[in-house]
């Protein structure tokens, strides 16, 4: 997909991952609708990032769990740039056990319907611009949570609904693939542990232990978290050079759900090497 010119929204982006991945973009050219609700504290500095990029934006306060929302945003992207050519769902909510404690019913709707059922009423407000663009592009952002659930050293990271909306998120992005094509892509990014999301800079990571972080780190293979240009930069490769790729699912985790049990060195084993595993002598 050429870049330059396309327009796109980007769910989440006043700060974080959202607003790296629309740095990414609109200094490549790509005109972009930005939406926020919450962390209203970091508005001017949003602001100030994508002036430094020359961006051609529109910022939208809008509450995507109610169709108002949804339908405000779709208006004022399409009065200002006409259609949508890529749509990044970036919208969720997991609150971290170690914050929230055990569910509430109020909890638990609010990650649901953030975490999946915003990314789909997006998606279905979106769907005629993005069937009449000439090469549309979406892209799910997810988490490993609907992988590993609340397990391991995530147990204080990842809670029962966000681990399970999480996991909906890969049928949905299958299911819009077929949707979409031929003329359109839908991918999944599936994120571990990053500076901003599930890892510093967050309140979550704040309240663990310093043993809980480390512990978090020894089981990524990696040994670090992430940080939000790298997404940035998976996204804009799937958007720009994966022409070929729909309906799939890249995990960018730093090897967080690779690991546990590690591979071990080969044994010497008893056959010589002049001698068959079937207990006879070579010829």
């Amino acid at each position: 997909m050429e870049l330059q010119g396309k327009t796109a929204l980007i769910t989440g982006a006043i700060r974080g991952i959202g607003l790296a991945m629309a740095k990414e973009l609109a200094a490549r050219g790509v005109r972009c609708a930005l939406t926020y609700f919450d962390w209203q504290e970091d508005l001017p500095r949003m602001h100030q990032a994508l002036q430094e990029v020359k961006a051609q934006y529109v910022a939208i306060e809008a509450n995507l769990l109610t169709s108002d929302g949804v339908n405000q945003v779709v208006n004022e992207t399409v009065k200002r740039f006409g259609g949508l050519d890529i749509l990044i769902n970036n919208i969720e909510r997991g609150g971290w056990p170690v914050v929230h404690g055990p569910y509430t019913p109020e909890q638990w709707d609010l990650e649901f319907h953030t975490t999946l059922t915003a990314k789909w009423r997006l998606y279905e407000a979106f769907r005629p611009y993005l069937k009449a663009a000439e090469s549309a592009c979406v892209i799910n952002i997810s988490s490993i949570a609907g992988i590993v659930g609340r397990s391991g050293p995530a147990s204080d990271v990842f809670p029962d609904c966000y681990s399970a909306a999480n996991r909906a998120v890969g049928s949905l992005t299958e299911t819009w693939a077929r949707d979409l094509a031929p003329s359109g892509r839908v991918n999944e990014v599936v994120l571990g542990l990053f500076e901003t999301r599930h890892g510093p800079f967050t309140r979550g990571w704040s309240l663990l232990s310093e043993q809980a972080r480390q512990a978090l780190i020894d089981h990524t293979l990696l040994k670090r978290v992430g940080r939000p240009e790298e997404v940035a930069r998976l996204v804009r490769f799937i958007l720009e050079e994966a022409d070929y790729m729909t309906g799939a699912s890249i995990r960018l985790d730093g090897g967080y759900v690779l690991s546990g049990e590690r591979v071990k060195e080969m044994p010497n084993g008893v056959v010589q090497p002049h001698e068959s595993v079937f207990g006879g002598r070579h010829n």
